[in-house]
């Protein structure tokens, strides 16, 4: 099993105060992610040896969340800042063939019977920003795009594809509204908040408390703040530093 993370990575935050539920990741800025412990499963629900599974910082799945690998060509890929609430599955492949005589998979039965290798999702990818609600079904080969919801208990089709700042529920899951106005959600996608270093945030945090729902010109008036405070830090720092 392949897992990597953030170049500040600054190892596993053993004594945290949730480390009995959770594997902390730290890293040198202060942030954190946590996995709740069983979080890799393979289909014999034991920890997979094979697969890829990369995280963002500031992402959190909740307890009793797992992600089902069947072998090493499947991979979850998560951005920063995704919330994600309990009991969530990301089932990664569990494809069966149905083009030939049977979906049975027949070589488990031993006796050298084969079948043919069962079909692949291709990976699943969660952007930045994104709130998955408690126990979500997420199969493979979706894309959830910055700044999504999806609601409790939503189920996510193979190969899903979002819109950013999208409002997701159901089963299957369709677009209930979106978070914002569509020139906000163009102005929060050039600023990519996201890309800054925590640093940056804790010096802006005021803005993000702004409601950018109530009035369209205040909130691409608190963008464009944001906007020139990416601009005069990157100024400063000489570019975005993780």
């Amino acid at each position: 099993m392949q897992i990597s993370t953030e170049t500040n990575f600054s190892g596993v935050a053993e004594n945290h105060a949730w480390s009995g539920q959770f594997t902390v990741l730290g890293y040198a800025d202060g942030a954190i992610s946590t996995l709740p412990h069983q979080f890799f499963r393979n289909w014999l629900d034991q920890e997979p040896e094979n697969g890829h599974f990369y995280i963002g910082r500031g992402s959190c799945f909740g307890v009793g969340s797992l992600v089902k690998y069947d072998s090493g060509q499947q991979s979850l890929c998560v951005g920063r800042y995704v919330a994600g609430g309990s009991r969530l599955s990301f089932i990664l492949n569990g494809q069966h063939e149905m083009r030939t005589v049977s979906t049975f998979m027949l070589s488990i039965l031993g006796g050298g019977l084969k079948n043919t290798p069962p079909p692949q999702y291709a990976d699943t990818v969660i952007k930045n920003d994104v709130w998955i609600g408690d126990e979500v079904m997420v199969l493979g080969g979706s894309v959830i795009e910055n700044g999504c919801v999806i609601g409790a208990r939503s189920l996510l089709p193979p190969n899903f594809r979002s819109e950013p700042y999208g409002i997701y529920a159901g089963s299957p899951a369709r677009l209930i509204r979106y978070r914002f106005t569509e020139k906000v959600r163009a102005a929060l996608l050039e600023l990519a908040w996201w890309e800054m270093p925590l640093e940056w945030v804790r010096n802006n945090n005021a803005m993000f408390l702004e409601d950018l729902c109530a009035d369209e010109a205040k909130a691409l008036l608190v963008i464009n703040i944001l906007k020139s405070s990416r601009q005069q830090w990157e100024a400063e720092h000489g570019g975005v530093a993780d």
